[in-house]
């Protein structure tokens, strides 16, 4: 697996600050994507991590619309930092 390829984006200081904020809760589950992305890409059938894939991508989507209503600038410069596909508008 390919760890060393996250960047940290937070310092360590705003991690011990706090750690239940949205964006490191966002943060947290996206190390999580990728991490378990580059695991199914060698397990192609490996079904249950396929799940909690999909379970934590659920929960890094409502994040981010909760994010984006309550606080647009906090939100843009996010998925900045994180590389991240801006979320459709219906």
């Amino acid at each position: 697996m390919v760890k060393n390829s996250f960047i940290s984006v937070f310092s360590q200081k705003e991690k011990e600050e706090n750690p239940g904020s949205v964006e490191f809760q966002v943060f947290r589950f996206t190390n999580k994507i990728r991490r378990l992305t580059s695991h199914l890409e060698l397990h192609k059938k490996d079904y249950l991590s396929q799940r909690g894939l999909r379970k934590i991508l659920g929960k890094r989507q409502r994040l981010l619309a909760y994010l984006s209503k309550k606080n647009t600038v906090r939100y843009k410069e996010l998925i900045g930092q994180l590389n991240i596909r801006e979320r459709k508008t219906r």
